[in-house]
């Protein structure tokens, strides 16, 4: 159990290295489909609009060079676009490193803020519908934790002061709403499944 935790620990602080948003969405393109450095640039900008603006399109490959520094995404050998005229493309493609920790970051991502709803439903398009399910059931598993939790402690009619009782409800109405909306997720990718194979 104390490796489990030790490991935890290292994975959250890994994940906290990475904490810009660009980074996340462009390792979820590069799973999505691999590409070069121009094209993640055009399907970032397709992608993201509203949600996540760039102050430069420059940070789109300081993101490269990130993911490819944590083992996340990897050049894709023999893969260079060739152009007689201009020089070969380097295109990238995701590790099973990068897809892995992608999944437990995106869980994480669910219970974060209710606000990101958007922003998380175009992170779950980037999964196959495998994938997406493997998440869906971290969610599920981090949601009925917290619910535990709560039901662990003392009635919370029973707390003292006002901030403590609507905490706490707040809490259990959110871990009731997130596992509602796990199960939409599930039925959706079940409908979508055929249209969409990996």
């Amino acid at each position: 159990m104390g490796a489990g935790r030790a490991n935890e620990t290292q994975t959250a602080e890994f994940m906290t290295s990475l904490r810009s948003p660009v980074n996340w969405a462009v390792l979820g393109l590069v799973i999505q489909r691999g590409s070069y450095g121009y094209e993640l640039v055009q399907r970032f900008e397709r992608t993201y609009p509203q949600t996540l603006a760039l102050s430069s399109r420059s940070l789109i490959y300081t993101a490269l060079d990130n993911l490819a520094r944590h083992g996340l995404i990897e050049h894709a050998q023999g893969e260079r676009e060739h152009d007689p005229v201009r020089q070969p493309k380097l295109s990238y493609r995701a590790t099973e490193q990068g897809i892995c920790t992608y999944e437990r970051w995106l869980a994480s991502q669910v219970s974060e803020d209710p606000r990101r709803s958007h922003l998380i439903a175009q992170h779950f398009a980037s999964l196959s519908p495998k994938q997406a399910q493997r998440v869906l059931d971290r969610c599920a598993d981090l949601s009925l934790e917290a619910a535990g939790s709560l039901s662990a402690e003392e009635d919370p009619q029973r707390r003292e002061g006002l901030a403590q009782r609507l905490a706490a409800e707040e809490a259990r109405l959110r871990a009731g709403a997130i596992l509602s909306w796990i199960e939409y997720a599930r039925t959706q990718l079940c409908a979508g499944t055929g249209r969409r194979e990996r």
